[in-house]
């Protein structure tokens, strides 16, 4: 009896035991569990708040450059409102010496001199080219407005049918002190009116053009080709190609993981390309590719759809 009482003992101990370890086994199973969703939430609430910075960056700078274009623009127009009539003023002027040097032609010693001084031939030539220069500076500032008011629309949240052309030329305007030293040619396709996010969509060139210039930056000829085009599919392509340094593969594919940079700590987020990615793939429902080649250079293929239907 003592025998088999004491293997009954054993046995209850051992399923103890046993139940002991797998109850720990699933409890370290849950907290896992627990832990790695824990670790997924964290990490989107971080992906997320990031996202929020950065568009906000993104809505104060259009704030900014709204601003900037509103405040040129009426200077700009009080000029230009007033540079025909100096025009007119200016012609009627010079008609009004030429005629009187034609009905007196023996002007006193003192005019004369005065004449001679001021050079009145050369004058009255260059005046007239001064406006003409003054017209001219007056309407490039009047597009380089429109460009930035162009660009400055990062906070409209409908879709809207736009030139995608005037999104490009805006976003190489805000860039253009970056992009300097670098040549920019274009080979832009007749396309049809896009719906898009236009601000958005902005946002994604800005990215791409800015990263490409900051490869460029140590390069001997450094150039970015920009090429829009149709595809049958009713979609369009803007293809945005450099021959800068280009990238390994191991690189090439992490860009568009979120807080993935090779630049220096301090120098990007790691989000633009990210958030572009979004952008392109989420809000337009479109495509956002990169193909990158160890000293041939990167290309960055947007596609996205030229009317959007409803779900």
């Amino acid at each position: 009896i003592r025998y088999h009482s004491q293997a009954y003992t054993n046995l209850l101990k051992s399923h103890a035991a046993e139940k002991t370890f797998a109850d720990n086994q699933e409890l370290e199973r849950r907290v896992a569990e627990r832990t790695a969703e824990l670790e997924t939430a964290l990490a989107t609430l971080r992906k997320t708040q990031m996202q929020l910075v950065q568009e906000e960056k993104m809505s104060s700078l259009g704030q900014l450059v709204a601003g900037v274009a509103h405040e040129i623009n009426n200077p700009i127009n009080f000029i230009a409102g007033n540079l025909k009539p100096a025009q007119n003023y200016a012609q009627s002027l010079l008609h009004l010496i030429d005629l009187y040097q034609q009905e007196y032609p023996q002007p006193s010693e003192i005019i004369q001199e005065e004449i001679e001084d001021l050079d009145l031939a050369f004058l009255a030539e260059d005046f007239t080219k001064l406006l003409s220069s003054l017209q001219i500076g007056t309407e490039r500032i009047h597009e380089i407005v429109l460009s930035l008011r162009n660009f400055s629309r990062l906070d409209e949240a409908e879709m809207k049918a736009v030139n995608i052309h005037e999104g490009i030329e805006s976003t190489l305007l805000i860039l253009n002190s970056k992009l300097k030293p670098i040549k920019v040619s274009k080979e832009y396709a007749e396309l049809p009116a896009v719906e898009c996010l236009p601000g958005q969509l902005n946002q994604v060139f800005m990215n791409i053009l800015s990263n490409a210039a900051d490869a460029l930056s140590a390069e001997l000829a450094p150039e970015i080709h920009i090429q829009t085009q149709k595809l049958p599919s009713n979609a369009v392509e803007i293809i945005i190609s450099d021959n800068g340094p280009g990238m390994p593969e191991e690189v090439s594919s992490k860009i568009f993981e979120a807080f993935f940079t090779t630049k220096p700590i301090g120098s990007g987020t790691g989000l633009g390309l990210s958030i572009s990615y979004q952008i392109v793939t989420e809000r337009h429902r479109g495509r956002l590719q990169c193909r990158s080649t160890v000293g041939e250079g990167t290309t960055f293929s947007i596609t996205i759809p030229a009317v959007h239907k409803a779900p």
